[in-house]
């Protein structure tokens, strides 16, 4: 198996992403960066209509069809790497 080496893209143009929340309602995100840690992809989003600098991030999974569905990251660990990546960039 090839590794494939970590590597950060911040998107240079705007990409805005709906999705419904627990309650129905549609939220509006932009995607910010799109990282790669080994051999795995994950898409950092950050909400549009907030005042806030939270950003979430979705781990892109490949269903077996072979299309790409993103998937939150809810574990600590994985998110904290994915955080480290994100940062290496910014400074």
């Amino acid at each position: 198996m090839s590794k494939i080496k970590d590597e950060v893209n911040i998107l240079e143009e705007k990409e805005i992403m709906s999705f419904k929340d627990e309650d129905g309602n549609k939220v509006d995100f932009e995607a910010v960066a799109k990282i790669y840690l080994e051999e795995q992809g994950y898409l950092l989003l950050s909400p549009l209509e907030e005042e806030s600098e939270d950003m979430f991030a979705f781990r892109i999974d490949v269903d077996e069809n072979g299309d790409e569905e993103l998937n939150l990251v809810e574990d600590d660990t994985e998110f904290e790497e994915i955080k480290k990546e994100y940062k290496k960039l910014l400074y």
